[in-house]
C-alpha cells in the first residue's frame, strides 16, 4: 500500500474501539490490534521516518486494512484474542499454549477418581489448574491420599455393577488406603463427602475441612475413642501444615490476581498469580518476545486475559506493577504498602529472577567453551529448582564413635571441584555426648557467624549430610543468624539418597544416573572422609596425650603442648633430654626420656 494509497484508507477509519487487521500482498493477516480508537490507532502506524524499525518493516508489507468494530475495549481485547489465536500473524506476540501444562482432574462418575491430565475435556470431570509448577501438584496429591482414601482404579462402580458383586478388593483396600467401594463397604454418601473436602481445598476454601476434621475429633474424643481422635487430629494438622505453607500474607486479602512485567528490547517478562481467600492457587512466569515495539500495557493486557481465561479467574480486583487501561471489569490497583504490595514484590521479584535465569543460561549455552562443569551445575539448579547456579557449595558431616571426639567438617566446592583451601575442621565444644542435631547447629553457627564478621563471600547451596533431622538444626542456625531464606539448603539422607528441602516433608528423588545427584554424592563422600579422617587423627592425639598422663607431673595440658609442639610420639621419643626440657623443665623431660626407655625394653 502506496503512502497515497493508506491516507485515503485512513480518511475512512472511524473512531469507534475495535479491532483491526493488516494484510500482506498474497491476502495473508500479518497483523491483528485492538484499539480504544481505531483511527488516531492505525494512523499512529503510517508516520513518516517512524522510530521503531520493526513497525517500519511491518508497514512496508501492508496491502489493505479491515477493521471491526466493537462496543468496548474489552470486546476488542477478546476478539483481538481470539483472532491471534486462529491466524497466528507473524508480527504478532503469540503467547505460550498452556494446555500441555497438567490438571488436577476430579471425575464425573460414581465413587470420582482424582488424578492428573493433560487433556482438558470438561464433559469428563472437573479440573483445576493447570499447573505451571507439576511438582506442587504432586505434593496436593500426595496431601489428598494422607487425608482421604480414595479409589485408584479405573472400574465402572455404578451401583448395579456393585450389587451385582462383579468386582474384589484389590491390595489398597487392604493397605487401608481404600475403603472398599467396589464391594459396597463404602457408601457413596461418605465417599461423596471426601471428594467434596477435595473441591473445597482445590479451591482454596481450606476453614471448611479444617473444621470438619476438628469437629470429628472432638466426638471422637468425647467418645473415649482416642484412636480415631488421633487420626484426625493428624488429618487436621497435615491439612494446617499445607496452609501454614500456602499462606500468602494476609488471608482477609480475599480474591485477587497479581501481575508484574518488566521488559527490554526484544522481550517482555511476565509472572501472574492468582490469589484465593489468602492463597496462592496458581502461579506462572512466562516470556513474550517482541514483534514490534509494543508497550508494556498491551502486552500486560493481552498476558492478563489469557491468564485469567486459562486460570477461571473472576477476581474483581487485579494488583499490578502498572496501569492497564483496558476494562477487565476488575478494579486495577498499583500498591504501594502493606500486604498488597508485599504480594506485588513477590511477582515482582519472581519476574526478575525469571529474567536473570534465562540470560545466565543464555550466556553459558552460547559460549563455546561450555564444559562439563557448567552443564552439570546448570542440571543441579534446575533439579534443586534454585535461583541461581551453584558455583560455590558448602557441605557439613559429623563425626562421633560411640559419642567419643565429637568433630564435624565443612568442605567447599567451587565450580563444581574441590577447594581444598576452604576445608574447615571442627571440635565440637558446646554439646555433651553423641548429639548430632545439636553437634551441626554448632557448627553451622560458627562458620556463618565467621563469615559474617569477616564480611567473606556465601555460598550458593548448603548441603547437610543427613535428613530431615539434620537439615532442620542447620536451617534453625540459619533463622539465628538471619541467613534462612537467602542461602538455599538441602539435606541428603544416606538410605535411598532423598534430597530434602526444608519444611517439606516430601523428599525429592533425582534420578540415579543424573549427574547432579553424583555431584552431591561426591561432595557428601567428601564432606564424610574429611569428617572421618580429623576424627581419626583427634582419637590418636586423644589416645597419646592419655598415655603421657601416666607419667608422673605431667598432666593433660602439659601432654597437649608437647604433642603440638612435636607434632606426634616418634618425635618426642626421638629428642634429646635438652630439646625437651625447653618445654616442661629438666626434671620432667628426664622422666619422659626414662619412660619411654622403659617401654623400649
Amino acid at each position: 500500500m502506496s503512502v497515497f494509497e493508506a491516507k485515503a484508507e485512513l480518511a475512512k477509519i472511524p473512531t469507534e474501539p475495535g479491532v483491526y487487521r493488516y494484510f500482506s500482498e498474497e491476502e495473508e493477516i500479518i497483523y491483528v490490534g485492538k484499539a480504544k480508537n481505531l483511527k488516531n490507532r492505525v494512523s499512529s502506524y503510517f508516520v513518516k521516518n517512524h522510530p521503531d524499525r520493526k513497525t517500519r518493516r511491518l508497514v512496508s508489507q501492508i496491502r489493505r486494512i479491515e477493521y471491526t468494530i466493537v462496543h468496548t475495549e474489552f470486546d476488542a481485547l477478546l476478539l483481538e484474542n481470539q483472532l491471534i489465536k486462529r491466524y497466528q500473524p507473524r508480527f504478532n506476540i503469540l503467547l505460550r499454549d498452556d494446555k500441555t501444562y497438567p490438571f488436577i482432574k476430579v471425575f464425573n462418575e460414581p465413587f470420582p477418581r482424582v488424578e492428573t491430565s493433560r487433556r482438558l475435556d470438561k464433559k469428563t470431570g472437573t479440573f483445576y489448574g493447570p499447573f505451571a509448577n507439576a511438582r506442587s501438584m504432586y505434593n496436593l496429591l500426595d496431601m489428598f491420599r494422607e487425608l482421604y482414601t480414595l479409589r485408584t482404579c479405573n472400574l465402572n462402580l455404578t451401583p448395579e455393577n456393585i450389587e451385582a458383586g462383579k468386582f474384589k478388593v484389590c491390595m489398597e483396600y487392604h493397605l487401608k488406603r481404600c475403603k472398599g467401594p467396589c464391594e459396597g463397604r463404602q457408601s457413596l454418601e461418605d465417599y461423596d463427602r471426601e471428594v467434596a473436602s477435595i473441591h473445597q481445598i482445590l479451591k482454596g476454601q481450606l476453614s471448611i475441612p479444617q473444621n470438619y476434621f476438628k469437629e470429628n475429633m472432638i466426638a471422637a474424643a468425647e467418645k473415649m475413642e482416642f484412636e480415631k481422635a488421633h487420626e484426625w487430629k493428624m488429618k487436621l494438622e497435615t491439612l494446617q501444615s499445607f496452609q501454614s505453607k500456602s499462606t500468602v500474607i494476609n488471608p482477609k486479602i480475599g480474591n485477587v490476581d497479581v501481575v508484574a512485567i518488566a521488559s527490554d528490547e526484544d522481550a517482555a517478562y511476565v509472572n501472574y498469580l492468582k490469589i484465593v481467600n489468602g492463597y496462592i492457587m496458581a502461579a506462572q512466569t512466562l516470556e513474550v518476545k517482541k514483534k514490534l515495539d509494543e508497550p508494556d500495557d498491551e502486552i500486560l493486557a493481552l498476558v492478563l486475559f489469557e491468564m485469567r481465561t486459562t486460570y477461571e479467574s473472576d477476581a474483581k480486583e487485579i494488583i499490578s506493577n502498572i496501569d492497564i487501561t483496558t476494562d477487565f471489569k476488575a478494579e486495577i490497583t498499583i500498591p504501594k504498602i502493606g500486604d498488597k504490595r508485599s504480594l506485588l514484590e513477590m511477582a515482582l521479584k519472581n519476574v526478575h529472577f525469571f529474567r536473570k535465569e534465562k540470560a545466565e543460561r543464555q550466556m553459558i549455552e552460547s559460549s563455546a567453551t561450555t564444559n562439563r562443569r557448567d552443564r552439570v551445575l546448570i542440571k543441579l539448579k534446575a533439579d534443586l529448582q534454585l535461583k541461581s547456579l551453584p558455583r560455590h557449595i558448602e557441605c557439613f558431616d559429623n563425626s562421633n564413635i560411640q559419642g567419643t571426639n565429637p568433630v564435624a567438617a565443612m568442605v567447599c566446592f567451587k565450580e563444581g571441584r574441590p577447594s581444598k583451601k576452604d576445608y574447615r575442621h571442627f571440635s565440637i565444644k558446646t554439646v555433651i555426648g553423641p548429639n548430632d542435631f545439636a553437634s551441626m547447629h554448632e557448627v553451622v553457627t560458627r562458620r556463618y557467624t565467621r563469615l559474617l564478621e569477616e564480611q567473606a563471600e556465601l555460598p550458593d547451596l548448603i548441603v547437610v549430610d543427613g535428613g530431615k533431622g539434620q537439615l532442620s538444626a542447620a536451617c534453625d542456625a540459619l533463622k539465628a543468624l538471619k541467613l534462612y531464606g537467602k542461602i538455599p539448603i538441602v539435606g541428603i539422607a544416606k538410605r535411598l539418597e532423598e534430597i530434602y528441602f526444608p519444611e517439606d516433608t516430601l523428599p525429592l528423588y533425582i534420578d540415579k544416573k543424573s549427574e547432579s545427584l553424583r555431584l552431591i554424592q561426591q561432595i557428601r563422600d567428601e564432606a564424610h572422609r574429611f569428617a572421618i579422617t580429623y576424627h581419626r587423627d583427634k582419637r590418636s592425639r586423644s589416645a597419646f596425650v592419655s598415655e603421657l598422663e601416666n607419667i608422673e607431673g605431667i598432666g593433660k595440658k602439659t601432654a597437649a603442648n608437647l604433642l603440638k609442639e612435636f607434632r606426634g610420639v616418634k618425635a618426642i621419643r626421638e629428642a634429646d633430654v635438652e630439646r625437651i626440657a625447653q618445654f616442661v623443665g629438666k626434671d620432667k623431660a628426664q622422666k619422659i626420656k626414662e619412660y619411654f626407655a622403659a617401654i623400649e625394653q
